[in-house]
């Protein structure tokens, strides 16, 4: 037995003093402490583990182990750490030396703990964690962290224990791609098999065309049996929250009773992960699109064309209102479920988000949102026009249902006064972007799209970041700075007059603009809505000036001052696309208006270009071709430039 001391580090008199000795897992008959044989009650000689009296103890046979004493505990009882099965002396020292470290931090190293049992330990006493966050630490210690880690000691654990795991994830993962590659070859073998059958009927023999069915039905039993056990991939970024969730377990593990001594998920190197950016739905992926049915990426923006087009579409939905509020207000799916009348202000025009509904395996929880979320929403008047809308219709609803109506409180409801699901809201948008033939987004990429319009109109970033809910500026920035340049146009100046409407209108008087209204190729003129007493319908003019004669007239009937603006921007552009002009800038000036002549009045400015392309006759006609040296001399240049 080898002792070696560390003096002089540690608390009283107690001394590092580790102890280091040779034993094997051989069996022989055993010996009392004075060396006599031990007997079993019917005489014979007991047999066990000789361990350190081993005969054969030396060079090649045995293991080392080690002890060393503790500070005593409660009482002064006497605490002692073992441990062994190290090839080398060196090795030994080198544990009883991390050990000791760990232990003078105050880690608990003589705990048997598991880690399965610590991460079960720690979940239970998390008590303050939101459903959907339990929900998810739980879904990652049953399918992850449990099942990899779980076995090992608490005291043992290491980084390269969590590399394992991660490397046992990627190895699942390949398992995953090449069942995924399987299934589609499966796929394509029973549709190739169902063609078969279906261009045998009618005209193939009977003997052929049983054996083509009998073909395509293998193939289609061979397709369910491949599917059995599918299972999705584990993303990189699945991954980066699976670390998250460890690094939560040992930060509270180190803080309240040093269970760690260093918090070890904080040093495992993952795969990066890429956040993907918001794209524009370009005339070309939407062409790209129709063609192959490919989304260009995995979050999705439409135009501000597009979106006019869903809104028109969905006019005569029950919930038009409802995706007019997510396309102008950008809030969550669950904070629209959970929206109750008593927060909202029609005469004040706003709402206010305090409250969200979440889904924890499809069943509806009420709490509040983080802290950030909590915000008040200021309405434009078409906002504040659609939400008395819905009131309306809601009472028209609670009278033909009678006592079967139920009264929920929430803005958002079925036609019975039923409260959404945040998942049927989804459900139900997906289906009216499929029957309208628009390219596909997301109900949340509608936050997307509200943001950039924002920013579109020119507002600060600040101000989108507070509409929405984010926890930082630089989140917003880093979200939707990258699509503003794609969807960049000249009519910026408020969100409702870049999203083009087909409001219809009545024409009183053509659009005429006339000679005296351009300056050089540049046309700047004024659209002036009022609404008109007493039958509310509204009189758009066209006018160079305040008191000039209108140069253009039409009539609608519309809601509110957007309504008249977005006939006017109708109005306007129709008649530079027939007359060959270009729509240069739209400028509202809506709320130039005070608030209680807002209901009544709209304003719009309105600035056009007209060009000419060059003609023929001042242009010089090349009456000759040059000579064949002429053009060989020429040829490399242009190659070159050609090349460049």
């Amino acid at each position: 037995m080898i002792t070696t001391g560390l003096h002089g580090q540690s608390a009283g008199d107690w001394m590092f003093e580790p102890s280091y000795y040779r034993r094997c897992q051989c069996k022989g008959p055993l010996k009392d402490k004075e060396g006599n044989p031990v007997f079993d009650p019917e005489g014979n000689p007991k047999i066990g583990s000789i361990g350190t009296t081993c005969p054969k103890l030396g060079k090649g046979h045995g293991t080392w182990a080690f002890y060393f004493e503790l500070e005593p505990g409660e009482g002064g009882a006497r605490e002692r750490v073992r441990r062994g099965g190290f090839a080398k002396l060196d090795d030994a020292k080198k544990k009883a030396k991390e050990i000791y470290d760990d232990a003078m931090a105050g880690t608990d190293v003589l705990s048997d703990e598991t880690c399965g049992d610590f991460f079960l330990r720690w979940i239970k006493a998390k008590k303050s964690l939101a459903r959907t966050t339990r929900r998810g630490y739980e879904e990652h210690l049953d399918v992850y962290l449990i099942p990899h880690l779980g076995h090992i000691k608490r005291r043992d654990l290491k980084v390269r224990h969590l590399d394992k795991l991660y490397n046992a994830i990627e190895k699942e993962n390949s398992e995953r791609i090449l069942h995924r590659l399987r299934i589609d070859q499966l796929q394509k073998d029973r549709d190739d098999a169902h063609r078969a059958w279906v261009k045998t009927a009618g005209y193939a023999k009977r003997e052929e065309r049983r054996a083509t069915r009998k073909a395509f039905l293998d193939a289609n039993a061979a397709l369910r049996e491949g599917k059995k056990g599918l299972r999705k991939i584990t993303s990189a970024a699945t991954m980066h929250r699976i670390n998250d969730t460890l690094s939560s377990a040992l930060s509270w593990g180190i803080k309240r009773e040093q269970a760690f001594s260093k918090n070890w998920a904080q040093l495992v190197e993952l795969p990066p992960v890429t956040r993907p950016k918001p794209l524009v739905w370009t005339p070309e992926r939407v062409e790209h699109w129709k063609r192959t049915g490919e989304k260009p990426g995995p979050v999705m923006v439409w135009t501000p064309e597009l979106t006019g087009q869903f809104l028109d579409f969905t006019k005569d939905d029950w919930l038009y209102e409802l995706w007019h509020s997510f396309i102008f207000l950008g809030p969550r799916r669950g904070e629209m479920a959970a929206l109750p009348w008593t927060e909202v202000s029609l005469d004040a025009l706003w709402l206010r988000i305090s409250q969200q509904i979440v889904e924890v395996a499809y069943k509806l929880y009420g709490e509040a949102p983080k802290a950030d979320s909590v915000r008040t929403l200021w309405l434009s008047l078409e906002s504040g026009d659609n939400l008395a809308a819905f009131r309306t219709k809601q009472a028209r609803k609670r009278r033909e249902w009678g006592g079967a109506y139920v009264e929920s409180g929430r803005v958002w409801t079925h036609e019975n006064g039923e409260e959404l699901h945040p998942d049927w809201i989804s459900r139900r948008f997906a289906r009216l972007v499929k029957l309208s033939g628009l390219p596909p987004v997301r109900l949340h990429d509608l936050r997307h799209l509200a943001a950039t319009l924002s920013l579109l109109a020119g507002h600060d970033i600040k101000v989108v970041q507070e509409k929405l809910g984010h926890s930082s500026r630089q989140v917003t920035s880093d979200t939707y700075t990258s699509v503003l340049p794609e969807m960049m146009r000249a009519e910026a100046e408020s969100v409702m007059t870049v999203v083009p409407r087909d409001v219809p209108f009545d024409m009183r008087a053509p659009l005429e603009i006339p000679e005296t209204a351009w300056q050089g190729d540049i046309s700047v003129f004024f659209a002036h809505g009022a609404r008109q007493q007493p039958d509310g319908t509204w009189l758009v003019g066209l006018q160079t000036q305040p008191d000039a004669s209108p140069i253009g007239l039409i009539s609608l009937t519309g809601r509110g001052q957007d309504d008249a603006a977005n006939a006017a921007v109708r109005w306007v552009r129709d008649h530079c696309t027939m007359k060959h002009l270009e729509l240069v800038r739209v400028e509202n000036f809506n709320d130039r208006y005070p608030q209680e002549q807002r209901a009544d009045f709209s304003l719009a400015r309105f600035t056009v270009a007209r060009s000419e392309p060059p003609g023929l006759d001042e242009w010089a006609l090349p009456r000759g071709l040059p000579s064949a040296a002429a053009r060989a001399s020429r040829r490399a240049p242009r190659t070159r430039r050609k090349a460049v």
